[in-house]
């Protein structure tokens, strides 16, 4: 099935599309989870949705004034009735809470992470920090991200999306996010990859993901920050290991 899927779908869908209806394909583990949480969760919405409409419309139309007038006399209480309602909601929660806690605790960060980089969220643009890494200087690689405006596109980059400067990691390791906001909060959120994070001035939040496969991913800031909320994007750059220590190599000297 995934050698189908590759071999007739080899363009992933890692950016918002005009008129997208469904999620990103997904380029982390944690993402495919909650994909598939709420594909679950959908599912027992759709169940509950259709026996709920085939309730209502079952008793107005066989309840109604004209087929049974005086039904309502006798109505006075159903003891199973409302054992069939009180217990049917407990045990679709109780259905709902399994796969829900099981993706919880599968996110949970009990690996150390191979790579910790600091992301701090401005007015309006982001900064990045790879603290395990040092320049020639001794100083830690660090670097802004720009959106790039409109008369600077070149051709296939997309508006409103593309940033001078990528977050660039290595597939297939634990990535740590630390994150935080040095004016007002932001929120660090790339779809494809399960990202967002609020970036709140004062505080440190954290996340560990793993990006599965190499590729380009775009996100957005998800917490409405200003002006110019709507023109700060994320881009994120998964690479080979090899690529990125090229890359880590050239950006400290």
């Amino acid at each position: 099935m995934n050698f189908l899927y590759f071999l007739f779908n080899p363009i992933f869908n890692d950016v918002a599309q005009p008129w997208q209806l469904g999620f990103q394909d997904s380029g982390a583990p944690g993402f495919t989870g909650l994909v598939t949480l709420h594909n679950t969760v959908g599912f027992y919405l759709v169940v509950i949705c259709f026996a709920v409409f085939w309730f209502i419309f079952s008793i107005m139309y066989n309840y109604n004034s004209n087929n049974n007038p005086i039904a309502h006399k006798y109505l006075t209480h159903g003891t199973v009735l409302e054992l069939i309602w009180t217990i049917s909601p407990a045990l679709i929660l109780i259905a709902i809470a399994f796969p829900s806690f099981r993706l919880l605790y599968l996110m949970d960060e009990v690996i150390s992470p191979t790579l910790t980089i600091k992301v701090v969220g401005h007015q309006w643009y982001w900064s990045y920090e790879y603290s395990d890494f040092i320049t020639d200087s001794g100083e830690s690689i660090e670097f802004d991200s720009y959106m790039i405006p409109d008369s600077d596109l070149e051709l296939g980059q997309f508006r409103l999306l593309d940033v001078d400067n990528k977050l660039i990691i290595p597939v297939d390791c634990h990535i740590r996010l630390i994150v935080t906001g040095s004016d007002v909060i932001h929120s660090y959120a790339v779809p494809s990859l399960g990202l967002k994070l609020d970036c709140v001035p004062g505080r440190l939040n954290q996340v560990s993901f793993l990006a599965e496969r190499a590729g380009t991913f775009y996100g957005q800031c998800s917490e409405i920050c200003g002006v110019w909320h709507g023109f700060m994007p994320i881009v994120v750059e998964a690479v080979s290991s090899t690529d990125f220590l090229v890359w880590i190599d050239s950006a400290s000297q």
